[in-house]
């Protein structure tokens, strides 16, 4: 089928992309129908789904007990409809009592990759992006609130020394918004191109973990201490395990990455025992407790988008790869099979 028709994209099983048709049904009065623009893939849970590596997809996850359970049953299953939580669109329709928002208007959310969206007047209305804003900044709403929200969970103070580990989208936006909150930031990650991108977009410094221990730099450098702050963002235990090492005594290390598996590599009897360090785990599900009862996944959202328009957060670099919707199987396999040069890939949906 033609994907300029309205159309969704499916995971029939892990590897299968396929499109399939969607039916535009008539507005319930207070609904607005949205065409999408651009919707952002992301290279770490879609990418889970993609492969079958998600928890959710080999076992139960127990509201009650909050607890992954062994059943014949797993919370997810395949076909998959909701892949995607990184869009931007245009409203092109609206129902007969909607008076908050109109046909033009620019909005931003998580509705998945496919061509048209129906959502409630009230849902656009708390997500309308700025008159005069790219539209693409809207796919940094989620992203970006993952990436505060671990920023949060650090309580970084000014003056901090902050390690990021990891300069995928998240690392990228992470070490931003540490930087904007008053730390010195080094970025760390193999890749030289990452490291490049952390730099032009306003790290202090970065290094290169294949070039020797970074614990022992930092250490070193600050006479023994060691970082404020580091944070996880690769899902790479060795990663984990040298910002552990990178820290100093009785300090934080924020884990924001999506560990696959087991974590291996990670010597706890050592660092972590000795140096009594505090890991927390940052996870959009969950805002951080000491500001929940001020801070929201909304907030968030809505900040992420808010501090690209006034130019504190410069996202749109990250955008390496731009490909039309129909070629969306196609990306997918090239992220799959790691392609170099590859942060933000965005699919296209006409103007």
């Amino acid at each position: 089928m033609s994907v300029l028709q309205p159309a969704a994209l499916l995971l029939k099983a892990p590897r299968e992309l396929a499109f399939e048709p969607l039916e535009l049904a008539p507005l319930r009065p207070d609904e607005v129908r949205i065409r999408t623009l651009f919707s952002g893939v992301s290279a770490g849970t879609e990418l889970s789904q993609y492969r079958g590596t998600n928890p959710f997809m080999n076992r139960r996850w127990d509201e009650t007990s909050r607890l992954f359970v062994a059943s014949a049953e797993p919370s997810w299953s395949y076909p998959v409809r909701n892949l995607g939580y990184e869009e931007s669109g245009k409203i092109v329709e609206v129902g007969s009592a909607v008076t908050d928002v109109r046909v033009g208007q620019h909005v931003f959310g998580t509705w998945g990759h496919r061509t048209h969206h129906v959502a409630r007047q009230d849902y656009a209305r708390d997500r309308l992006l700025p008159a005069d804003a790219d539209p693409r900044i809207g796919i940094f709403s989620h992203i970006g609130a993952v990436a505060l929200n671990g920023v949060h969970d650090a309580a970084i103070r000014m003056g901090d020394l902050v390690v990021v580990f990891g300069l995928g989208v998240p690392g990228q936006i992470v070490a931003q918004a540490a930087r904007a909150s008053g730390a010195t930031v080094v970025g760390v990650d193999p890749v030289q191109a990452r490291r490049d991108v952390a730099l032009k977009l306003g790290a202090d410094r970065v290094l290169d973990p294949t070039a020797g221990s970074v614990a022992e730099r930092i250490k070193s450098e600050t006479g023994g201490r060691g970082a404020d702050v580091c944070i996880e963002v690769s899902g790479a235990a060795p990663a984990l395990a040298e910002a552990i090492r990178t820290v100093a005594y009785s300090s934080r290390v924020v884990a924001m990455g999506f560990f696959q598996g087991e974590a291996r590599g990670l010597s706890l009897g050592e660092e972590f025992h000795h140096n009594r360090i505090e890991l927390i785990c940052s996870q959009i599900s969950g805002v951080s407790p000491a500001a929940s009862h001020r801070w929201s996944k909304p907030r968030l959202w809505q900040t992420a988008v808010r501090l690209q328009h006034e130019k504190r957060l410069n996202l749109l670099p990250l955008i390496t790869h731009t490909v039309a919707f129909a070629e969306a199987p196609a990306l997918f396999a090239r992220i799959d099979a790691g392609e170099p040069g590859m942060l933000q890939s965005v699919l296209t949906f006409g103007a």
